[in-house]
């Protein structure tokens, strides 16, 4: 799981949160659906991105949404997941993307890429994704050609910076990818008026998540002699800031022009919740509630009032049966750190760093800066 999008899931709220957790599902499933169980690792929160804002543009009509069955990593409950052509799209761009993430680690000879049989390894995976890929990417009309040229060309552009060079000449390789696949949500959803400031918004949140990107592995790749773009091109913190901030800006513009069914979930992520990415990454605010349901799970708030506990649950598991649920959620962590049904009594339980507090978390409301948020829908209800 990565993306810069991981939203809190208190100031989701429960409808909201169940949407968010709806179309991650439904990535995760089309993936494995069209591509097999190993495509699932692919699954990413910026990726889901794709699916909602296809589904906030399209008339409500039934199809958009299928009942799942049970996951170890929804605690083996069943749910209601995205599924339809801005799943496949969403699925097609992160199997595109993290091919060419494979590949870039294998010519860099990252870690135990460097060893020739992992490597050789690894590009089979590569090639085996990026032509899963395009095909899904066919299927639904897009052409991720455009996704692998982005790629191509951001090897060559970062062997030419160097002190001096614009940063955001750096990210136009990214900038053009994302603002690609926004655009298609507008030709799949059926409203190619949308196409355009989509465009826009997908390019300014590929420049988000490039120097969003080059400020949290700064230190790391310092430390490492990794390539860093912020470092290369001598850009300064303030400077990452001051383009991040123009670049939320100029999203929250953009996506004013776009018409929307339904909205308040795609406004949520790449308004409030984006903004929320760009203060977590140069450190100027977090959450204490920590972020939305994930593999990881959820954290609870620390010090919060408890609920009563409920009946006990008779429906309980036999013995082997709750073991292999037990080896699920150990193997994804919500043990430790997220909210889980017991594998055998099937009662709800908070894991074991339940307690752990990141900070503060910011009322929602102070997040608009002048949007007018309560004219977009926006429930800011934290």
């Amino acid at each position: 799981m990565f993306g810069i999008v991981r939203p809190c899931r208190h100031r989701l709220g429960e409808n909201l949160k169940s949407q968010w957790m709806a179309h991650l599902c439904g990535l995760c499933l089309a993936l494995r659906k069209d591509h097999g169980q190993f495509a699932r690792v692919v699954t990413n929160y910026d990726g889901l991105l794709i699916s909602v804002l296809t589904e906030a543009q399209a008339e409500k009509v039934t199809g958009w949404r299928r009942t799942a069955g049970p996951c170890p990593l929804r605690g083996m409950r069943t749910a209601s997941v995205a599924q339809g052509e801005g799943a496949r799209l969403a699925a097609a761009v992160s199997l595109v993307l993290a091919s060419a993430k494979v590949r870039d680690h294998v010519a860099d000879g990252d870690g135990l890429l460097a060893r020739r049989p992992v490597a050789l390894a690894a590009r089979r995976v590569a090639a085996s994704w990026g032509a899963a890929g395009a095909r899904t990417g066919s299927d639904v009309g897009f052409d991720t050609a455009v996704l692998v040229d982005a790629v191509d060309r951001q090897v060559g552009i970062e062997a030419l910076a160097g002190p001096g060079t614009p940063v955001l000449t750096v990210t136009v390789p990214t900038e053009t990818a994302t603002a690609a696949a926004f655009a298609h949500t507008a030709v799949l959803a059926g409203r190619p008026g949308n196409a355009e400031p989509l465009a826009e918004a997908g390019r300014l949140f590929g420049r988000l998540a490039h120097l969003l990107d080059a400020v949290e592995d700064r230190e790391a790749d310092a430390a490492s002699g990794a390539w860093n773009p912020l470092t290369a091109t001598g850009t300064s913190l303030t400077e990452a800031r001051r383009l991040a901030d123009d670049a939320l800006h100029g999203i929250r513009l953009a996506l004013r022009e776009v018409e929307f069914v339904e909205g308040k979930l795609a406004h949520r992520l790449l308004v409030h919740e984006l903004r929320a990415a760009v203060d977590r990454a140069f450190g100027t605010a977090s959450c204490a509630h920590g972020t939305a349901p994930s593999l990881a799970g959820p954290y609870a708030p620390p010090g919060g009032p408890s609920l009563p506990p409920g009946p006990p649950r008779r429906d309980r598991r036999g013995l082997l049966a709750g073991c292999a649920v037990w080896a699920g959620l150990a193997c994804t962590c919500q043990l430790c750190c997220g909210e889980y049904d017991d594998p055998w009594s099937r009662e709800r339980k908070d894991g074991l760093c339940k307690d752990a507090d990141c900070g503060d978390c910011f009322n929602c409301c102070d997040c608009c800066d002048g949007c007018d948020c309560c004219d977009c829908g926006c429930d800011c209800s934290c």
